[in-house]
C-alpha cells in the first residue's frame, strides 16, 4: 500500500476498520438482512475496504434517515444516501452512482392525472419519514402536505390519503399488488443515489472516493452489481 493510500485509510477508517451504514429499506440499493445483506451499496462498500485493505464492517438500517443520523453521529464512516441540501451539511458526497425516480400513486378514480396535479390545497402524500423525497417533497411542494410515517404507502392506506409517493421499483410492486390504485405516469423527481462521509475527512479522502465512484461506473462494477441483485442497469448514473 502506498503512503497516500495508508493515510487515505487512516482517515476514512480510523478504528481500523470500515462502517458503512446499508439502507435495506431501499430495495433497489440493498436486499438481504441485516446478518447477510447484499446489493450495489454493499458490493461497493467491500470494493471501499478491498482497496484501502481495511476490513468492512456493514451497520443496517431500515430507512434512511437511520443512516444518515448514523454519518451525523460517527458511528459509520461511510454511508449511501440521495444526494439532498438538507443532508450536504453533515455528509460530503461522491457523485451519484445511480438514479433513481420518484413516482406517485393514486387511486383509479383519483382526478389526479399528472404530476403536477399533486400540488394543490387538500392533496395529502404519504411519504417514508426521512427518506429521499420526503426532503424533496417538503422543500418544493407549495399547496399539498406532506404526511410521514414509517412507511408513506402504509400512511396512505390507513389514512386514506390521496397519494402516495415512493421509489418507482418497490411502487410498481405496490400497485401492481392493489390494482385499485395506479402509478401516475412519469416522474416528480431523480433520487440521485451516492457514497457520503462526514465533511471532517480530508479532502484527498473525499477525492479518493469521488475517483473511486466514477471508475466503478466506467469499468462495468455498478452495472454488474446491480445485474446481480435483478436491479436494470440502466440506473447506472452519467458520468460526472
Amino acid at each position: 500500500m502506498s503512503i497516500a493510500t495508508a493515510a487515505i485509510a487512516r482517515d476514512l477508517a480510523p478504528s481500523g476498520g470500515l462502517r458503512a451504514a446499508i439502507n435495506l429499506g431501499n430495495p433497489v440499493l440493498a436486499q438481504g438482512t441485516p446478518a447477510a445483506p447484499t446489493g450495489i451499496t454493499v458490493d461497493i462498500a467491500r470494493e471501499v475496504g478491498a482497496r484501502l485493505d481495511v476490513p468492512v464492517e456493514l451497520v443496517c438500517f431500515d430507512a434512511a434517515r437511520k443512516s444518515y443520523e448514523a454519518m451525523a453521529t460517527g458511528r459509520a464512516d461511510i454511508c449511501f444516501l440521495a444526494v439532498e441540501p438538507a443532508r450536504e451539511g453533515e455528509v460530503a458526497f461522491t457523485p451519484p452512482y445511480v438514479v433513481i425516480e420518484g413516482v406517485f400513486a393514486v387511486p383509479h378514480e383519483s382526478a389526479l392525472t399528472t404530476t403536477a396535479d399533486v400540488d394543490r390545497a387538500g392533496v395529502r402524500i404519504g411519504v417514508k419519514r426521512g427518506s429521499a423525497y420526503d426532503l424533496f417533497l417538503s422543500r418544493t411542494l407549495q399547496h399539498a402536505s406532506v404526511v410521514r410515517g414509517e412507511e408513506g404507502v402504509d400512511e396512505f392506506r390507513a389514512q386514506g390519503l390521496e397519494v402516495a409517493a415512493g421509489i418507482r421499483q418497490p411502487m410498481t410492486e405496490f400497485v401492481a399488488a392493489h390494482p385499485e390504485l395506479r402509478l401516475i405516469e412519469g416522474r416528480f423527481m431523480q433520487i440521485r443515489q451516492a457514497v457520503g462521509t462526514t465533511r471532517a475527512r480530508r479532502p484527498e479522502t473525499v477525492r479518493f472516493l469521488r475517483d473511486l465512484v466514477e471508475e466503478l461506473k466506467a469499468g462495468g462494477f455498478v452495472a454488474e452489481a446491480l445485474r446481480r441483485a435483478n436491479q436494470s442497469a440502466d440506473l447506472v448514473a452519467p458520468p460526472a
